[in-house]
């Protein structure tokens, strides 16, 4: 028993043509015109599909690396405004400086008070008592018969 179909001829580029043929009454010559047509055009779709798969490789590429580029750009606009911030916070400080210069008054000679103050030299521990010792002495001679 044989199981196997002979297919094959559906495939082949005769069987296609005594398939047309047949078919239709028009010419063998119309059928084969037909037939380049269609091969052309099968050519013309697989090369779009290939020149569209191509294209789309070639854009998530691009976009890929606008991406990056993009992503480089909000990087350094967040570093340029924490610098502006910076530079404001500076500017603002300096300012409020030369404004409180402004504040305080210029002086002159007569604004400036003059002290007079006997400066005395600094004595040690000991040499007070000593000096605190003789000075009682001599205020003892004034009591001496009080006692």
């Amino acid at each position: 028993m044989n199981l196997k179909r002979n297919d094959d001829f559906l495939f082949t580029y005769d069987s296609y043509k005594s398939a047309l043929i047949k078919e239709n009454n028009l010419s063998y010559k119309g059928k084969s015109i037909i037939l380049v047509f269609h091969k052309i055009f099968d050519g013309l779709n697989y090369s779009i599909l290939a020149l569209i798969f191509l294209l789309s490789f070639l854009s998530l590429n691009s976009q890929r690396r606008w991406t990056s580029f993009y992503s480089g750009l909000r990087e350094m606009q967040t570093f340029n405004n924490n610098l502006i911030d910076y530079i404001a916070k500076t500017e603002e400080f300096y300012i409020d400086e030369i404004e409180k210069l402004d504040e305080f008054k210029k002086t002159t000679s007569k604004d400036l008070i003059y002290l007079f103050k006997n400066i005395k030299p600094k004595k040690n521990k000991l040499s007070k008592y000593l000096f605190d010792l003789q000075k009682g002495i001599e205020e003892g001679k004034y009591q001496r018969g009080n006692l």
